[in-house]
């Protein structure tokens, strides 16, 4: 792929993930438990990283974080987005060739449980108490359920995608 087009498939992502961050962020969470929510915006990260590489995906997770928290947040969004954005990349570029495709919900949901540790890091940094940590478990079984269901629409969307040629 040129540079352009990579660019350009690069920007789209940015706006779809972008795109689905805002509008998620408008929707009333599934569950009454706060910090709870699914995570809609992993899905094109994933797909980023399997079309793409890890860099790449990457950098459409930055941005998608830094101007999420610009168009839908708050600095503290920005704090918390960041921290648990940071460990589930980090989770997705160390285990996202260690499983085949068809079994991307698995790389999706020990991403989803980073992602929560990372937001639960945050938080005691925040309020400097580890008290907040009692909620660990409760955040732990959100990440894997949010992890499976945004993995699988990654997996088929990657399959709709490769029909397609892309």
């Amino acid at each position: 792929m040129g540079k352009t087009k990579k660019l350009a498939v690069m920007a789209l992502l940015t706006a779809i993930a972008l795109t689905i961050f805002v509008i998620e962020n408008q929707i009333p969470a599934p569950v009454p438990i706060p910090g709870v929510k699914l995570g809609l915006a992993n899905i094109v990260t994933l797909v980023a990283m399997a079309l793409l590489s890890r860099r790449d995906a990457g950098i459409v997770l930055l941005v998608r974080i830094l101007m999420g928290a610009m168009f839908a947040g708050s600095p503290s969004t920005l704090l918390f987005s960041a921290a648990g954005g940071a460990l589930a990349y980090a989770v997705m570029c160390l285990t996202v060739g260690l499983f085949p495709e068809k079994q991307l919900w698995v790389v999706s949901a020990l991403a989803g449980l980073a992602h929560n540790a990372g937001q639960l890091l945050a938080c005691v940094l925040v309020v400097k108490t580890p008290g907040v940590l009692a909620y660990a478990p409760i955040l732990a079984a959100s990440g894997v359920i949010t992890g499976v269901f945004t993995g699988l629409a990654a997996m088929y969307l990657l399959r709709a995608l490769r029909k397609t040629g892309i």
